[in-house]
């Protein structure tokens, strides 16, 4: 990171099977601090990322759309006997987002909901809500200026903030995951002007990058990119008609230098840090 003083230089390797399901792929170096691991998973056309910290404390952040595929992401990635997440963050209530966290409601052990302060307008929405409330788990609205901090790693909200949004992606959850050595942006939906209101507020120069809106032409323009130069950039998409990744969005990671991955090709992938370097695996 710029004021951090670490330097970062990219590392090709060779490709080695771990564990036959895993695939070595890509290296940078950064610091000599451990963090959590991040997974960014395999849901479709939709965004789920989760966040395992120390002692096994975890945040599921979405849950892609209604397809169960969610739940079959966590079932490989965590131990049969562990039905617990910690803390479930929605980042925006539209059903590519949350759809599939009916079923880990049914059937995980949830800590609590984070969600902004709007609600969803479909049956499912309502159904979620019943889910949660039958089940008694808080849910907590986020803004602006909020830090959840557990330890030594922070995820610092940057968005929404007070006011009047008239596009719902805007109104997405977005935030910083500070840890060990590396940072890490996540901003759902967002289209570029807000990420670019954002990167004019904040310092945004982050290693991982969850590309919003799936590779969306009005997200991650140049400017935004600039500003935050992941080195690494993840798009969460699947089969869809939109288009997405577009080759407008594709362009601009490729120009920024980021090295990209793409979950319908890769499956979900996993970035941890161990003894100075960020690792990046794929399933596929």
């Amino acid at each position: 990171m710029k004021n951090s003083g670490f330097r970062y230089i990219k590392e090709a390797i060779a490709v080695a099977v771990i564990l036959d399901i895993i695939l070595w792929s890509f290296v940078f170096r950064v610091g000599s601090e451990s963090g959590p691991e991040i997974y960014f998973l395999d849901v479709g056309q939709g965004d789920s990322s989760l966040v395992i910290f120390k002692d096994n404390v975890k945040m599921l952040i979405d849950g892609g759309p209604v397809n169960g595929r969610v739940r079959k992401n966590l079932e490989l990635i965590l131990p049969a006997a562990d039905h617990r997440i910690d803390l479930v963050m929605i980042s925006h209530p539209q059903l590519d987002h949350f759809g599939g966290l009916l079923e880990i409601m049914e059937n995980y052990d949830v800590g609590a909901v984070l969600s902004p302060s709007i609600e969803g307008e479909s049956e499912f929405w309502r159904e979620f809500e019943r889910i949660r409330k039958s089940k008694g788990v808080p849910r907590i609205f986020l803004k602006e200026g909020d830090r959840i901090i557990y330890g030594g790693s922070e995820f610092s909200v940057l968005s929404p903030s007070a006011g009047f949004v008239k596009d719902i992606n805007d109104m997405s959850i977005a935030g910083i995951l500070t840890a060990g050595g590396f940072k890490a942006f996540f901003g759902g939906d967002m289209g570029s002007q807000k990420e670019t209101e954002l990167a004019r507020k904040y310092n945004l120069d982050v290693d991982i990058l969850k590309v919003s809106h799936h590779g969306s032409k009005y997200s991650s323009d140049g400017g935004f990119l600039k500003e935050a130069s992941p080195s690494v950039s993840v798009i969460e998409v699947g089969k869809n008609s939109y288009g997405h990744p577009t080759k407008e969005a594709l362009s601009r990671l490729a120009a920024s230098g980021s090295k990209i991955f793409r979950t319908d090709s890769a499956g979900f992938v996993k970035i941890f840090l161990e003894r100075g370097k960020l690792l990046v695996y794929t399933q596929k």
